[in-house]
């Protein structure tokens, strides 16, 4: 479930893996699919093929979590991230995301298609004149995803 979330933080106490093949089948749910996009593929070819277990700190290296935080806390450093990203124009938010997931896969001349059509959805919404507007007047922005 990990592998298909946005972000992922984890207590340096945590241990991943994907042990399925030592049990004659392949990793489901999209690990085998998740994985090499997450680290690579060659990565991902060793983890899956030897079952290989990861230690949190060892993940944030990899590319397999964002953030290892110390054990118990990894429920607030998700809350200081959500907190982070809930400042910004939701708006922007979605349409970031849209662009890098629909972008991720095609040729960039495509990607940077998908990018336009995004930015595009957001040149005149309230929320981009309110960003400008509080910027100009150094003052926190006040978004309501218009």
């Amino acid at each position: 479930m990990a592998l298909s979330c946005d972000l992922r933080i984890c207590g340096e106490d945590a241990v991943f893996g994907l042990p399925e093949t030592g049990l004659a089948i392949i990793p489901g749910a999209g690990g085998t699919q998740r994985l090499p996009r997450l680290v690579g593929k060659s990565i991902a070819k060793e983890l899956i093929f030897t079952g290989r277990k990861i230690k949190g700190i060892d993940a944030v290296s990899l590319g397999l979590v964002n953030y290892c935080v110390p054990s118990g806390q990894a429920r607030a450093k998700a809350i200081e991230i959500a907190q982070s990203i809930n400042d910004k124009g939701p708006l922007a938010i979605k349409m970031a995301k849209q662009a890098i997931d629909e972008g991720f896969e095609v040729n960039m001349e495509e990607a940077l298609a998908v990018e336009e059509e995004c930015y595009e959805q957001i040149l005149h919404t309230k929320d981009r004149l309110e960003g400008l507007a509080a910027f100009a007047e150094k003052r926190k922005p006040r978004y309501r995803g218009e």
